[in-house]
């Protein structure tokens, strides 16, 4: 028996590489000991990718691995080189993989074609070294900058078939089958409910066309509230260009095909109008079994006006030529299969280096945070007088000075900017 658990939708985290910091460095030689500053800049953090691959069928994978961090760029060296790149990272998943954030649920991308190779997370930049601080006023700057610092995100993985023809229908009607009879696909088939339990892609083909024909498990009554299989595999009709509703003509389990088509409809639409929306043809399965030929009559007569409806045979193939035929005629005068497009406005949330909030802790220190602060900790060496007059200009600059005053702030109050503590002077 297969044991494998079929996934198709699941959560890991992403960490682009941090910029490797700028060296603070004079070259030297002997007898000269600083003969100017030569401090070279830090590597660049790795960034995070994306790569459809057609070999994966689900994402199954990640729920044993959910964490990828991309490598760290190296400090800068002396003698002005620049510190190693972070490696990259690159994360492989089946094609029709849509890459969603889990804080905002927004698409940030559809991993769509074999080989697409997606950016997905930025690394951070490296730091300037001392060298690139050099000015006609400032021939040896004993500072450098850090470099930049990234963060975790979390992102949702769910995967959507992509094929040109969903078959759908309740559990049992034959779908698995019919797969099996129009494509090389060996799918389980066993005569019970829910013997699929993972959608099967087959090709099918048609003299010298082929088309890749999706056998989407067994949907029941409630499927757009998640009842049975419900939501779990809804999502992978959404990618195809036109479904075969498969019914049991024969009536054979005791349900009506007739019922049985209009349940199944509805489903649909409740789930998504632009799934109800798409072409649809009706594969009337099991002619071969007493009753079946009342029912096909009955059925005609409801829906032959509004669908094109199509008796087979699926067990022994009768009737399966005429339906490729019909099939393949169709797909020619629809457009093919495009990707999901990405949600314009969206980015991963980042520090506004503008922003900043003011609080008092225990002890009445006044606390500046924010992307201010990241800003400041990157570019601001204590110990070097060029780089906190920067540090005093940006306070004036951005407001934070005069933030200070309306919250209270007075001469010899002590303030703390991320690990800078110093009193408050005007």
């Amino acid at each position: 028996m297969d044991t494998k658990v079929f996934t198709d939708k699941v959560k890991i985290t992403l960490k682009a590489g941090n910029g490797g910091d700028g060296m603070n460095s004079f070259k030297a030689y002997k007898g000269k000991p600083a003969c100017g500053p030569d401090g070279g800049d830090g590597g660049d953090g790795g960034s995070i990718y994306f790569v459809g691959d057609k070999d994966m069928n689900d994402l199954l994978s990640f729920r044993f691995t959910s964490k990828y961090e991309a490598g760290n760029g190296e400090r800068g060296g002396t003698n002005r080189c620049t510190g190693k790149n972070g490696a990259d990272v690159e994360i492989k998943v089946p094609r029709g993989t849509i890459i969603r954030d889990a804080e905002s649920g927004k698409i940030v991308c559809d991993v769509f074609e074999d080989g697409e190779r997606v950016l997905v997370l930025k690394g951070g930049r490296g730091g300037k070294g001392n060298v690139r601080f050099t000015t006609a006023r400032r021939h040896a700057p004993n500072f450098a900058q850090k470099g930049e610092q990234t963060k975790m995100h979390a992102v949702i993985l769910e995967m959507k078939v992509i094929a040109d023809v969903g078959l759908v229908g309740f559990p049992n009607v034959g779908k698995s089958t019919l797969l099996s009879r129009i494509s090389a696909a060996k799918p389980k088939i066993a005569n019970y409910h829910f013997t699929t339990l993972s959608p099967n892609l087959g090709v099918a083909r048609y003299y010298e066309k082929s088309f890749v024909v999706a056998d989407i498990p067994g949907l029941i009554e409630g499927a757009a509230q998640g009842a049975g299989l419900g939501h779990d595999f809804l999502r992978h009709i959404e990618r195809t260009r036109m479904l075969c509703h498969i019914v049991d003509i024969s009536g054979a389990e005791g349900r009506d095909p007739v019922e049985d088509f209009i349940k199944i409809n509805g489903e649909l639409k409740e789930y998504s109008e632009t799934l109800a929306s798409l072409p649809q043809i009706v594969v009337c399965n099991k002619c071969d079994v007493f009753g079946a030929e009342e029912n096909l009559v009955r059925f005609r007569k409801q829906f032959g006006e509004e669908y094109a409806i199509y008796p087979i045979t699926a067990i022994s193939g009768e009737g399966t030529d005429v339906l490729l035929r019909a099939i393949s005629d169709i797909l020619d005068t629809l457009p093919p299969v495009q990707p999901v497009p990405p949600d314009e406005d969206f980015e991963f949330a980042s520090d506004d280096y503008t922003q900043f909030e003011i609080f008092r802790d225990e002890d009445g220190a006044f606390v500046i945070v924010g992307g201010l602060v990241e800003l400041l900790c990157r570019n601001v060496v204590l110990n070097n007088p060029d780089s906190m007059m920067y540090f005093q200009r940006i306070l004036r600059e951005r407001g934070v000075i005069k933030a200070l005053q309306e919250q209270g702030c007075k001469e010899g109050d002590t303030v703390i900017v991320g690990d800078v503590e110093f009193d408050f002077v005007l």
